[in-house]
């Protein structure tokens, strides 16, 4: 499973999962071109450059590299500041080569988008306005001063001053759009990687209670006999020792703690049983176990069925999975969190799909967020009172994140809409908050006839003891 404290979770950030050994090798990277580019223009090209600076210029990247290799481990993590000044060391040792072979009249100026393009990636915000700003500086030098590029003739290679103002304006807006794009786009990687690593997590903890309950269920049975049999031959002997009153006392304690531990593993088994080691149960069953934890938080909770005209009246049987548990769980903690007073719930069925709705009194979703619903870190019905008044659920928006993907997964389709009154006949209420449906196709959950159907011979029997 996926980490789950980094990211947004914990406050960390992701330029501390940068090891220092992936900026070398992207460092001898750039060496083995500069030095390239450097033959090339000698050897091939004739053109006159300060070969010493050029090559002290690329020296000082070889010792940074030699001496980032012998002092520190090959999996060391920088830090923020270090990634900072790495980038910027190499984004300084760039400009100053180009400021020996031409400024903006050579062509290779475009490499200066790399150190941007990495810092929008994985920096801060602060740290990449400090590169885009840096970058936009030293782009702005170079368009003004730096040495020509000559010929072994003492021709000097220029551009119109035309083209270089528009090398410079196009280097200053792709170092703004390049870096502005870059960090959308990898936020929005890490926003989603950090909430699937949440609803891993929520998942996990589902199985996990579910696994539970099984185990404390199949322990109940197994210790069913022993007991019974220790409950049976303590009371012979309590028969057998009339004439022995001290015997006679300690069996009869044995006989009763026996019938005590009986109890206490039948309870135990009937709540495994009840709760979560049914692998299948009544559709309306396994809705009222999901919203079990929300129907006492002060509001009113209201369950429906109604088969649609023509279907069979008795309640589907579907299949008891974690993901559709505590992803309705979920959407019902969304509906009390922000219900006035109310929240209705109502299950349908047909021949080819089961449906729930959940629907409460509230304000409903904001209209200009109903698009992004079940977007990860999206608060769609925050407010400053809301946070006053909810404390504990003033959360991070994952929670329809959650419940969006985990439903999904068990083939569900989920639609996020406002109701203007009631959206069904049996709601007795002039307004209508938030309206959240869940459909299934019936071959997905059906636990009769589904995809997953469970045979008769596997269904859980009743625990005796």
């Amino acid at each position: 499973m996926a980490q789950t404290d980094i990211g947004p979770l914990t406050g960390k950030h992701r330029s501390n999962w940068i090891r220092l050994r992936t900026l070398i090798l992207l460092r001898w990277v750039a060496i083995a071109g500069q030095l390239i580019a450097l033959a090339v223009a000698q050897q091939i090209y004739g053109l006159r450059l300060e070969v010493g600076l050029c090559y002290f210029a690329v020296g000082i990247s070889i010792i940074g590299n030699l001496i980032a290799i012998f002092i520190f481990p090959e999996n060391k993590r920088l830090a923020e500041f270090e990634n900072l000044l790495m980038v910027l060391f190499d984004l300084l040792q760039l400009a100053f080569l180009l400021f020996l072979t031409g400024g903006l009249n050579n062509p290779f100026a475009l490499l200066l988008l790399g150190p941007v393009t990495i810092s929008a990636a994985v920096l801060t915000a602060r740290s990449t306005l400090l590169l885009c700003g840096t970058a936009i500086f030293l782009v702005t030098v170079l368009s003004e001063y730096h040495l020509p590029l000559k010929t072994q003739q003492g021709f000097i290679l220029q551009i119109p001053d035309l083209f270089v103002f528009g090398n410079w304006t196009a280097l200053v807006i792709a170092i703004c759009f390049i870096s502005a794009y870059s960090r959308r786009v990898t936020s929005e990687i890490h926003s989603m990687s950090d909430a699937l690593s949440a609803t891993q997590l929520a998942l996990s903890r589902e199985q996990k209670l579910t696994d539970l309950g099984g185990v404390v269920a199949a322990a109940a049975h197994e210790l069913g006999t022993p007991l019974a049999t220790i409950k049976l031959a303590s009371a012979e002997l309590i028969e057998e020792l009339d004439n022995f009153p001290e015997l006679r006392e300690d069996a009869s304690l044995i006989n009763e703690q026996a019938e005590r531990c009986r109890l206490i593993l039948r309870d135990m088994g009937q709540a495994g049983k009840d709760d979560l080691h049914l692998r299948q149960a009544p559709l309306m069953t396994v809705i009222q176990e999901a919203a079990e934890p929300h129907i006492h938080r002060g509001k009113t909770v209201r369950f429906m069925y109604n088969p649609q005209a023509g279907q069979e009246s008795e309640q589907p049987a579907i299949l008891r999975q974690p993901e559709i548990i505590h992803g309705i769980r979920n959407l019902i903690q969304n509906a009390v969190d922000f219900a006035r007073t109310s929240v209705w719930i109502e299950c349908n069925w047909t021949e080819n799909k089961i449906s729930i709705q959940i629907t409460d009194d509230g304000r409903g979703f904001p209209p200009h967020l109903l698009g992004r619903i079940g977007d990860p870190f999206i608060r769609q019905r925050k407010s400053v009172s809301e946070d006053q008044q909810r404390p504990e659920y003033a959360g991070m928006g994952l929670g329809l994140f959650i419940a969006k993907t985990l439903l999904e997964r068990s083939g569900a389709d989920l639609t996020f809409k406002n109701g203007n009154g009631p959206s069904f006949i049996n709601l007795d209420v002039k307004h209508c908050g938030a309206i959240i449906e869940v459909v299934w196709p019936r071959t997905k959950i059906d636990a009769r006839r589904g995809e997953n159907s469970i045979s008769i011979d596997q269904k859980n029997k009743p625990i005796q003891i």
